[in-house]
């Protein structure tokens, strides 16, 4: 392992022999490091948490510490990360609680920008894009390919929905729906399908093009929700990914933003 002579490692951390760990950087019990993690300076890691490989983790970011729940009384609970994730400077990630099933999990391929703040029992899928200040209270849900602006404030237990796009400075206290674009426009406002985003993602023109109309019959039309998606099931739409749109809907316990 290349630790720097001024990193403090516990004896009980499993650290793969790939890891580089810089100065002043402290990885503690409990901790899984795979293999070709960096861990540059100043970073402290906490366990029980769980690492995979090829993770770029920088200078003062705190991981794994425990969650600030007044409820939470040090039971041991987890942070699971996956692999490839780039964790900027001055990010925090915290460990789960006992009432929200104990685990905190990230997946793989996820790009988390400075002083993003990720609370306890949130689970986020992956390749999603977190920017500079972007903050989740506790037992958020994001879909993968997902997108979170600058300054964001997601409310608990909210979700925020697969290829998602959620604009800067949003504060959200609902769900935000699958594949639209969402700006804070006081209140927020969809604004119809994420098309460059969803091209850029591999989504046919069709897959678009379905969504972006069964977006506008949901946030545009004069029907309310249920007879948004009765319509949207009339239309005989076929993509996969506007049934995914529909099952999010009928699934959200907060309500969408419309």
């Amino acid at each position: 392992m290349k630790a720097h002579p001024t990193a403090v490692i516990h004896p009980q951390a499993q650290v793969a022999c790939s890891v580089a760990v810089g100065p002043y950087s402290v990885i503690g019990e409990g901790v899984e490091l795979g293999g070709d993690c960096e861990v540059m300076s100043h970073v402290v890691i906490e366990g029980p948490t769980a690492i995979g490989q090829r993770n770029r983790i920088f200078p003062y970011a705190a991981i794994g510490l425990p969650c600030q729940d007044l409820k939470y009384q040090g039971e041991p609970t987890r942070l699971e990360i996956g692999d490839d994730n780039v964790i900027r400077e001055f990010v925090t990630l915290h460990r789960g609680t006992v009432e929200g099933g104990g685990v905190t999990r990230i997946g793989s391929h996820n790009f988390l920008m400075a002083y993003v703040h990720i609370a306890h029992d949130c689970t986020l899928g992956s390749h999603i894009i977190m920017a500079n200040g972007a903050s989740l209270a506790g037992h958020v849900e994001i879909g993968d390919h997902a997108t979170v602006g600058a300054f964001c404030g997601i409310h608990q237990h909210c979700r925020i929905g697969a290829y998602a796009f959620l604009g800067s400075y949003s504060v959200a206290n609902k769900d935000i729906l699958p594949y639209a674009k969402t700006t804070a426009d006081r209140p927020l406002g969809v604004y119809g399908a994420n098309r460059v985003g969803l091209e850029r993602r591999g989504l046919s023109k069709q897959d678009v093009d379905e969504l972006d109309k069964a977006l506008r019959l949901l946030t545009r039309s004069k029907l309310n929700t249920t007879q948004a998606l009765e319509s949207i099931e009339a239309q005989g739409f076929q993509s996969a990914h506007v049934r995914a749109l529909v099952e999010f809907v009928q699934t959200s316990e907060r309500g969408v933003v419309k």
